[in-house]
Formats: structure tokens, C-alpha cells, sequence
């Protein structure tokens, strides 16, 4: 006969009668080991939980069906069961008065049922409440295979078990339904069989026969006072429709060896980690729920529509633009190259390029002023080379920015340096270049989204930069004071005889709103959508061939959540036709980005060019813009702010000169596309839309 002692397995290999005696009461003891296997208890387990829960299951599907809401039960009753893994410590020798085993017992393990009824108590607003158990606790297991003296294999096993009672305080920490518990545990004892085995020696099969022996151990305690500590989580099966709630809570347990040892004699002690599930119901007290509250569409939102259209304008009005010259010229992404939107002359061309002669271009009345004033800006880089030549004494220093590295930044400073080398003739000595990833006024700083790209592509530049008086004061920006470049136009329709109509801050509530223009006729036109809260429209679009006219006006909103709301006016249209002539002045403020406040060199230019043209009792309007990055209500308060911070400089300084005959009229247009002086497509234009542009009308 061989023995493993690391697994149990017997193997016997005899062939007479008596060992074949021997061979059937291993193979028996084999069958019970088995039955005494965890996993079979395991198994036994799953098969009632699984049970129990179809059955609830089955019981809660008609409740269901309810209207009424129930609370969570405070008082839950129901069945828990449990596997007990249990683990043996200590010496064992002495089985009962008269019987000792050869050699003493040890460590040792087993799986034994755990069964009980259950009562609990939890306030669902509270954290604190109480939970008691109490039925059936194997500790049943074998303990680890010893070898006696006589080489003989000795196995111990035993069917310990106790009639417990647990109470427990249950603690849901984050009053929820995973919940602590913890308390002592009162064991009564129950059964005390053990099952003692002495086998024969294998190198001497005949030597005697096997003993086995069944009874109960001696000197065994009576009750046990011990601990337990566990977890577990409440799973409802039912819904609050129903007042009998029933839910299941799988649990762990942990009962350490302090208390638990089983005789008055020896050392043996135990230590047991019980998991299982607990299936409990309780009755809910009924939710009074209130009535529910009619149904009633929220209101519709209320629309001051307003319609304004001037009378006539007094004068056809001829204005000296001054317009200001940005130091920067953007580049294409992951370009090096000046883009093809630049003007670029040759050499010979070169020679007879004089910046004055821009005053010329695009004076046709019908040419835009963003295209006449964007012309000037486009020839940046011939200006830069024709004063470069006027001043042979100045230096310049070109600062290139990429997001793409400094190398790059330097190539587009140096493509910029060689057109001015190749095209102008200027000694290279002069320019100066470097390169950065971000410039010294970043467009980009805490935006993202859809404005990354856009404000990237900002920061895409080559910055020109000098000291020299006599170059900046063809510029914008610089250390000291700039002289614009000036042209002459003629105004079409001058803004203030559009025909203005409004919607106030009813636009916030709105997707889109259109018009719908009718005359006396009965001929309708459409115009729209749009999302600002004012649009303006040129008297002749709505007139036609008409000079004069009156027009039922109805303003169609569509709001957010799809309904419509119409509101309706009356205008009298007149078709502008000036029958005098007005020379103005128009200058170009412009701010940083998201900036309202004028940096030094633009306080100078308002105070000493701008509020120094301002002619007797004339009337000088005021109007600010942003570009179309942003929201339309932060743009709108920008736009604002840009135009009042102008103003008060303005004022300032006419006040400095005792002056308070001047007329002001000042008005922000935030990002509003229709008003906007140049359009949003690339980084300059955006650039001169974060702008203030003044009108100076004289009186007469």
C-alpha cells in the first residue's frame, strides 16, 4: 500500500483476500473525504441560493405591476446561508479519556454549512442599525495526516458544530446599501463526533489490522464566546412598486481563533472565514406621492421687436480713411514661404514703388473700404522696403514664431530678410532675425476647440520690429507713435441710413429669426435667418426701384425647443439721395486680442492725432467690433467696452484743451458678421476687426 500524504490519494496493490479487505475500507474512507470536499459544499450552496432567488422572483412579478411607491423597509427578515472555511490550529492528542493517538494532531482544514434565520433593522437615512443570526455553524473539517512512530498512517476528522447566535451592529458608512457589521458570537455546542483512522505499516501489510474509531471527543467546551467581523452588500430583486420589497446580500465573515477553542484540554483552535448570501424581505410604508403637476409649456419668450429707418441722410459724406498698418506678416501652417495674398513686386518694379501712391488705390466709390484698406496692408512688405531705402541709417529686427520649433520660426524671418536683400537692395547687416515658437502677444493662450486652430494659425507670424522713428510711423504698433497712411472715398450709404431692426435679448432664446417685408401691394420678401440680436439692411435691398414706401414688417423667431413666435411693425422706408457733400475723417483704433483697453502707443494716437482733428461742433461716432471668435455675448460686451475706452480718451483729452463742443455717439456691434469693417477668413482680418473705428463729421 502506498499513501501521498499531499493529496489523500490510497493506492493498494495486493491480490489475496485479506489485503483486499484492506483495499475496500481505504476506498470507503476515500467516498467520505469526498463528500467532505469544499467544493461540494460549495456546489450545495449555489443550488439553494439559486433556488430561492427564482422563487422570490417569482413572488415579486405580479406586485410590480403597482402604481403606489413604498419606502425601503426598515425591518428585514429572512434566511442566510453560508459555506464556513475553516481552518484548524494547535495540538490535538487526546481524543477521550482512554483513547490517545500515537502522534499528535495539528493544523487542519474543512468546509461545514452555515444556516440561520435572520433579523435586521436599517433606517435608510441612517447609518447605524442592527442585525441578529442564529441556527446552525459546522466547524466540521480533517486534520492534516500523521505518521505514528510504527510508520503507521494516522487521519483524524471530525463533524464539530454549534447552534449559534450572532448579533451584530451594521454600519452603512456612506448610507448606501454596502454596509459593515461587527459582534460577538454565543456558540452552543452540537456535535462533537470526530473520526479517528490508524492504518497499517506499507512495508508490513500483514502486521495488524486497521483500526477506526467513531465517537465523540472528551473534555469538549460547552458554549464559546468569540467575535465575528464582515461585509456585505443589499441587492434589490423588486422594485419600490412593491410594499413587500425582497432583496439578496451576498456577505464575507471573518471569526478569528480568540474564543474559539473547542476542548478544556489541549491547544486546537479555530479560525473561520464564512461567504454566503442572505435572502431578505421587508414591508415598505407607502410614499403619499403628490399629484402630478399639469403639464404646461413654458412660455413663450418675450420680444421687444423694433424697426428704426432714418428719414434721410443729409449729405453724401467723402471721408479721409486713416488706416493703421499691423507690424505682422502670418504664414500659412507648416509654411515658410510668404503667402501668394502678400503683394510681391521685382526689382525693377521696386525701383519706382513709393508707398504715397497707395493713397490712390481703390478710391472708386463702389470699391469696399475692407478692399481699399486691406491693399494698403497687403503691400506691408514693399512699404517696409521703400522706407528701408529713404532711411539708410535704420536697422530692423524680423522675430519669426512657430508652433513647429524655432528653426522653422527663423526660416520664415529669413524668407522675409531675403526679399527685402533681393527685391529692395537692403545690406543684410541691417536685418536682424530670430526665431520663437510663441510671439512676445500670443493669440493663443487658454483657448480650445474650434478657436484652436484659429488662433494658432495667428500665432503663425514674423514680427517686424525697430526703433527707428522714421519706419514706424508707417506701422500700428511700435515703441513710439505711428502716421497712418491716408486715402480719400466715397461713401455709398452711409451705415446711419440702414433700416435697423432688433430683437433685444430675445435672440438668446432663439435658433435663428427671419423677416418677412410686405408693401401696399401685397409683394413679400424674405430676409434671414439670423442669430445676432440686430441685423441692418440697406434702404435700397428693401426699396428695389422704388424711392419711397411703407412695409408691414413680421419678425418670425424660431426658439430652441421649436415653437415660433411672430411679432409685427409698420416702417416707412425712404431711399437715401444726398443732395450735399460732407468731408470727414475716419481713423482705426486697434486692440489686442480679447483686450479693451488701449496700450500706450494707441492712447498717444487718439490723443495727439486723433482728438486734435476733431473740428468745432462736429459729431464723431464711435463704434467698436471684435472678430467671430468667442461667444456673441462676450464678444457684444468687448465691442462696447473697446468703443467707451476709446471715448474716454478722447474726451480726456479735448477736455485738456477746454473743449465740450463735441457730439459723441458711440455703439459696440460685438462679432455681428453683417457690421463687421473686414471679413474672418485669415489672421490679419480678424486682426483689424478687434478694432474701434471713429467717424469725425463735421458740423457744416
Amino acid at each position: 500500500m502506498k499513501m501521498d500524504k499531499t493529496s489523500n490519494n490510497i493506492s493498494v496493490e495486493l491480490t489475496d483476500s485479506k489485503n483486499f479487505k484492506i483495499k475496500q475500507q481505504m476506498n470507503t474512507k476515500i467516498n467520505l473525504n469526498r463528500e467532505s470536499h469544499p467544493m461540494w459544499a460549495l456546489s450545495h450552496l449555489m443550488k439553494f441560493v439559486l433556488i430561492s432567488t427564482f422563487i422570490l422572483i417569482g413572488f415579486q412579478s405580479p406586485i410590480a405591476a403597482q402604481e403606489a411607491q413604498y419606502e425601503t423597509p426598515s425591518w428585514r427578515f429572512g434566511l442566510a446561508g453560508a459555506a464556513n472555511a475553516n481552518y484548524y490550529q494547535g495540538t490535538t492528542q487526546q481524543l477521550t479519556s482512554s483513547l490517545f493517538t500515537l502522534q499528535p494532531f495539528g493544523h487542519g482544514n474543512g468546509v461545514g454549512l452555515f444556516l440561520a434565520p435572520s433579523i435586521e433593522y436599517h433606517n435608510p437615512e441612517s447609518v447605524f442599525g442592527f442585525m441578529l443570526q442564529a441556527g446552525l455553524d459546522s466547524r466540521r473539517g480533517t486534520f492534516d495526516g500523521v505518521t505514528s512512530p510504527c510508520n503507521c498512517p494516522l487521519d483524524l476528522s471530525t463533524e464539530l458544530s454549534y447552534i449559534t447566535i450572532e448579533p451584530s451592529i451594521r454600519v452603512a458608512p456612506f448610507r448606501s446599501n454596502f454596509y459593515l457589521y461587527a459582534g460577538p458570537r454565543f456558540a452552543f455546542g452540537r456535535d462533537k463526533s470526530f473520526e479517528y483512522n490508524k492504518g497499517v505499516n506499507p512495508d508490513f501489510p500483514n502486521s495488524s489490522d486497521p483500526m477506526d474509531v467513531n465517537d465523540d471527543f472528551s473534555e469538549m467546551e460547552k458554549t464559546q464566546l468569540s467575535m465575528q467581523i464582515g461585509t456585505g452588500i443589499d441587492i434589490p430583486i423588486n422594485s419600490t412598486s412593491s410594499r413587500t420589497q425582497y432583496m439578496i446580500s451576498p456577505f464575507i465573515t471573518y471569526h478569528p481563533y480568540f474564543g474559539q477553542t473547542p476542548r478544556s484540554i489541549e491547544t486546537w483552535n479555530n479560525t473561520t472565514i464564512r461567504a454566503g448570501v442572505a435572502i431578505k424581505f421587508g414591508r415598505g410604508k407607502r410614499i403619499d406621492l403628490p399629484a402630478p403637476a399639469p403639464i404646461v409649456a413654458a412660455p413663450l419668450p418675450a420680444v421687444n421687436f423694433t424697426v428704426n429707418s432714418p428719414v434721410n441722410a443729409p449729405a453724401e459724406r467723402i471721408f479721409i480713411e486713416s488706416f493703421p498698418i499691423r507690424n505682422y506678416l502670418f504664414f500659412n501652417q507648416e509654411s515658410t514661404t510668404i503667402p501668394n495674398r502678400y503683394i510681391l513686386i521685382n526689382r525693377s518694379q521696386a525701383s519706382d514703388f513709393n508707398d504715397n501712391q497707395l493713397a490712390g488705390l481703390n478710391e472708386s466709390p463702389f470699391a469696399a473700404r475692407s478692399v481699399r484698406q486691406m491693399t494698403v496692408y497687403y503691400n506691408i512688405l514693399n512699404i517696409l522696403g521703400d522706407r528701408m531705402v529713404k532711411n539708410p541709417t535704420s536697422t530692423i529686427t524680423l522675430v519669426g514664431s512657430s508652433v513647429g520649433g524655432a528653426q522653422d520660426a527663423t526660416m520664415r524671418a529669413e524668407s522675409v530678410k531675403t526679399y527685402l536683400v533681393d527685391i529692395f537692395g537692403i545690406n543684410a547687416s541691417r536685418i536682424t532675425t530670430e526665431g520663437r515658437i510663441s510671439p512676445n502677444l500670443p493669440s493663443l493662450k487658454r483657448q480650445s476647440g474650434d478657436q484652436l486652430a484659429l488662433l494658432r494659425q495667428e500665432d503663425s507670424r514674423v514680427t517686424i520690429e525697430s526703433r527707428s522713428a522714421s519706419l514706424l510711423r508707417a506701422y500700428r504698433t511700435g515703441p513710439d507713435m505711428s502716421q497712418p497712411i491716408t486715402s480719400s472715398s466715397a461713401q455709398v450709404a452711409p451705415s446711419d441710413s440702414y433700416v435697423t431692426f432688433n430683437v433685444g435679448n430675445a435672440y438668446r432664446n432663439f435658433a435663428s429669426w427671419s423677416l418677412e417685408v410686405e408693401d401696399e401691394d401685397g409683394n413679400t420678401q424674405n430676409f434671414g435667418p439670423y442669430t445676432d440680436a440686430s441685423v441692418s439692411l440697406p434702404g435700397a435691398t428693401i426699396l428695389g426701384n422704388r424711392s419711397n414706401g411703407r412695409y408691414q414688417v413680421t419678425m418670425i423667431g424660431e426658439t430652441t425647443d421649436g415653437r415660433t413666435v411672430r411679432k409685427e411693425s409698420t416702417v416707412e422706408v425712404v431711399r437715401w439721395e444726398p443732395d450735399t457733400l460732407e468731408v470727414g475723417s475716419r481713423y482705426s483704433v486697434i486692440y489686442e486680442f480679447d483686450s479693451s483697453t488701449a496700450s500706450s502707443v494707441e492712447e498717444r494716437f487718439l490723443t495727439d492725432v486723433v482728438a486734435p482733428s476733431i473740428p468745432e461742433g462736429a459729431t464723431v461716432r464711435i463704434h467698436g467690433f471684435t472678430d467671430t471668435i468667442g461667444e456673441a455675448d462676450h464678444n457684444m460686451q468687448l465691442s462696447q467696452a473697446r468703443a467707451s475706452n476709446a471715448r474716454s480718451i478722447i474726451v480726456r483729452a479735448l477736455a485738456g484743451t477746454n473743449r465740450t463742443d463735441v457730439r459723441f455717439e458711440s455703439e459696440g456691434f460685438g462679432k455681428n458678421s453683417t457690421r463687421s469693417p473686414f471679413g474672418n477668413t485669415h489672421p490679419e482680418e480678424r486682426f483689424y476687426n478687434r478694432t474701434v473705428l471713429i467717424e469725425i463729421i463735421p458740423a457744416n
